[in-house]
């Protein structure tokens, strides 16, 4: 077998240990971490997890700077649980409509902001978030508007024969099932930015006119990873109704979307792993400082520049520096 082979056996070894690990973490954590409250963050940090996965890929892996994902969450949140409380769909028809729906949007933003770049795509999208709100304000009608959507059921209980049936009225369960499927989608993710599509896209946000020399058609590519990013952000909203039980505009506000930007930043765009990281700790710091009052936005306005300006690169460069130091030897960034 030669050394290149010998490499990459190795490192799917490794990939597969690590997504055993993570189902491991995932499995004890609830009972590391017990009550409500603790139970509650767990499951606020995998629907940010889901967040930041599907911005990475449009931002790390497609280099299109959008600022829009907070829309893609309010339209797979609202699209889902209108299907529910006015139609009657059952949960997961209407989260499979949901997820569609925001990757269709994700798909309509694309068509047209496709030929910009840098700032003016920011822009375009940071216009979309806006509008998306606006609609879910004020088109009371239909969303409620500030009057907001109340007694959203949790996902129907799962019946497994022999024994007592999964119910997702407890945070426990449902936390497993927004995890499991954060886990899941990574998985997904990682196959394919690591397959030629993966290759194509790094192509595209490194230099698009090499890229498109080379045959690569930049715009449908860009178009496809609005959709999936956005599909991602909607499956995050789907889950996102059912566990607060009620639905209120502002949760979907432009400001959520430079949350999972910062999110992305700090742990290290164009890595999957980096974002998990970025937001699950952007999601417990906050948490963890509320002891020390005001102070602790402070603290954490403080952490974030000093990231941002000491470690462009995240966690991820945190960690591959560290490694370096102590093994002599580089760690992997994705």
């Amino acid at each position: 077998m030669s050394d290149a082979a010998m490499m990459a056996e190795y490192r799917g070894s490794r990939r597969r240990w690590g997504f055993l690990a993570a189902a491991l973490i995932i499995a004890v954590l609830p009972y590391v971490l017990t009550g409500n409250y603790w139970h509650t963050n767990l499951t606020i940090c995998a629907i940010n997890v889901l967040l930041a996965l599907g911005l990475d890929f449009i931002l790390g892996y497609a280099g299109q700077l959008n600022l829009g994902q907070s829309a893609f969450y309010g339209l797979g949140a609202y699209v889902s649980t209108l299907l529910i409380t006015r139609l009657g769909i059952p949960f997961w028809g209407a989260f499979a409509a949901g997820v569609a729906f925001a990757g269709l949007s994700g798909v309509f933003l694309a068509l047209f902001a496709v030929r910009l770049r840098g700032h003016y795509l920011a822009i375009a999208s940071l216009g979309f978030a806006v509008i998306v709100h606006q609609i879910l304000l004020n088109w009371i009608s239909l969303t409620q508007g500030p009057l907001g959507i109340y007694a959203i059921p949790p996902p129907p209980p799962i019946a497994i024969p022999g024994l007592t049936a999964i119910s997702f009225r407890n945070p426990v369960a449902l936390f497993y099932l927004v995890a499991g499927f954060a886990l899941l989608v990574y998985f997904l993710l990682d196959q394919l930015v690591r397959s030629p599509i993966g290759e194509t896209l790094t192509a595209i946000r490194e230099d698009e006119i090499s890229a498109a020399s080379l045959g690569i058609n930049a715009a449908a590519w860009k178009v496809f990873a609005f959709g999936v990013g956005a599909a991602v952000g909607g499956a995050a909203g789907c889950f996102y109704a059912p566990f607060v039980g009620t639905l209120v505009p502002d949760a979907f506000f432009i400001t959520e979307s430079f949350t999972i930007l910062a999110m992305v930043i700090v742990g290290g765009m164009g890595t999957l792993i980096g974002p998990v990281f970025g937001a699950i700790l952007l999601t417990l710091l906050p948490e963890l400082l509320r002891g020390i009052g005001d102070l602790r936005l402070v603290v954490y306005g403080l952490a974030l520049t000093l990231v941002v300006l000491f470690m462009p690169g995240g966690l991820v460069q945190a960690w591959t520096l560290i490694r370096a130091k102590l093994v002599g030897a580089p760690a992997p960034t994705r």
